[in-house]
């Protein structure tokens, strides 16, 4: 009896251990359909198209595969396209590996406009989820020069729908060409490696792009582009819960947030697809009298049973930073770092200040008013239980919330937001950009001003004439 008691614990824990994995959400469990245009024309050669297949599971090996999660399908293509892997033909890893694996090297011309309107007809038309708001996502890998048309096609497939990512591989791939198939702005949705072997160094970053797609669906208005990802003032509706306030400089807005505000929602409908690997936080906040001396959570996703699974903590006591989030190495199933550095104490000082964190896979980097303070590594973390709430603003452990002002709070998806922002709403945070003052004397190339922080002080005081600020 006692020998298959033991065995019926076993199994329930190997079952336990599903269930949390089901109900954890991140780019892992994202939905998608994800679909791979391979050029297999006679430039590529049988070699380098075995590293291109290797490539494809090894990318293919982060995503859950099945109908409630990503979808992958696979078509090479040289004078005509072939379909080798149909959207939802296989509902697990170890299927679509296999047929990873057993695609065979065409060789052939380059008809690449061809072989977009294949995708876009074949596999997305036919795709049992339908048009019914799931992220469609095309990569298109070629090494060559199409010989036909790609434009009309990628714009007909973008007209459904469809995200289009083009990766060039070599000399021969024409800019402009990976553009016309590629989604806006190019610097997200182009790559360029210099050979076959070089596309392994893009594999995390095509990754990341991928569960960018997935789980940042939201834009945020920045200068002249939108970026993705979550402002979460506005999702928690600060506008309507608080009072607002006079921002860090004259003219800009913030709110007032008293004990008697509750800042919390759903993660659910805050965070539906979790993070993705790699992130960018910015705050710019003000605090002051005993809070200072506190510890709090700026920021927060807790699980069903109030637990933090991820958090942004000032500790006041230590004067330190502290940053939570998930990982499946500790038994909590969290881990917790904390910058001590001493550049970091001025976060306590009652004045405003932008608090800034750069989260990847490895590690995280703290900025405070645009300058580096610290690089702290991670483990690798995990999703999120999406079943509990987010909050801002709460003494740690308490449903209490703290009195302070903010008047920036943004998650961006794309790690390369964190070279952009700039600390400019910061009294007297001067950039390192560097601005000329005579570019004040043509007055058509003052709108240059708009996007730059100020170099010197000089500057500073005729732009602060002209404008009544010092940041835009």
């Amino acid at each position: 009896g006692a020998h298959n008691l033991h065995f019926h614990s076993l199994v329930f824990i190997s079952n336990t251990k599903s269930h949390l994995h089901s109900s954890i959400s991140g780019c892992r469990t994202a939905p998608s359909d994800l679909v791979f245009i391979l050029d297999g024309s006679w430039s590529v050669d049988d070699i380098n198209f075995e590293i291109v297949k290797r490539w494809l599971v090894n990318i293919t090996m982060s995503f859950d595969i099945g109908q409630k999660f990503t979808q992958v399908g696979v078509a090479q293509y040289s004078d005509d396209p072939f379909l080798h892997i149909p959207l939802g033909k296989h509902f697990s890893s170890s299927d679509l590996i296999k047929a990873m694996e057993s695609i065979e090297y065409m060789g052939g011309n380059t008809n690449t406009g061809k072989a977009i309107k294949f995708a876009n007809d074949k596999l997305f038309a036919l795709s049992e989820r339908g048009p019914n708001g799931i992220a469609k996502i095309a990569v298109v890998l070629t090494d060559g020069k199409s010989q036909d048309e790609v434009l009309a096609a990628a714009e007909a497939a973008r007209k459904k729908g469809i995200i289009l990512f083009a990766i060039g591989v070599g000399s021969e791939t024409e800019e402009a060409e990976l553009r016309a198939i590629a989604n806006k702005p190019s610097s997200t949705y182009v790559f360029y490696v210099e050979d076959y072997k070089a596309i392994v160094k893009i594999r995390e970053v095509i990754r990341q792009k991928l569960c960018e797609e997935t789980v940042c669906p939201a834009k945020i208005p920045i200068n002249s582009r939108d970026e993705k990802g979550f402002d979460i003032l506005l999702h928690l509706n600060l506008a309507k819960k608080a009072q607002k306030t006079q921002g860090s400089f004259y003219g800009s807005k913030a709110y007032q947030v008293t004990s008697r505000v509750d800042l919390s929602e759903s993660t659910r409908m805050l965070f539906p697809g979790g993070l993705p690997p790699s992130y960018v936080f910015v705050a710019t906040l003000k605090y002051k009298g005993s809070v200072v001396m506190e510890e709090w959570d700026l920021w927060r996703i807790q699980t069903k049973d109030e637990k933090p699974q991820m958090a942004v903590t000032l500790n006041g006591l230590d004067r330190t930073v502290m940053f939570t989030t998930t990982t499946s190495s500790t038994l909590s199933g969290t881990q917790t770092v904390v910058f001590t550095k001493a550049p970091a104490k001025k976060l306590f000082d009652e004045k405003w200040h932008q608090l800034r964190l750069l989260v990847t896979e490895e590690d995280i980097t703290l900025y405070v008013d645009d300058l580096e303070i610290e690089t702290l590594a991670l483990e690798p973390p995990d999703g999120i239980f999406i079943n509990g709430k987010t909050q801002v603003g709460k003494y740690v452990s308490k449903e209490t919330t703290v009195p302070f002002e903010i008047q920036k709070l943004r998650i961006y998806c794309d790690p390369e937001q964190n070279n952009r922002e700039t600390a400019c709403e910061i009294p007297g945070v001067v950039s390192t950009r560097i601005l000329d003052v005579s570019v004040l004397a043509h007055s058509n190339m003052f709108h240059l001003l708009m996007s730059y922080c100020i170099k010197s002080d000089l500057t500073f005081k005729i732009f602060y004439l002209i404008t009544g600020q010092f940041c835009l």
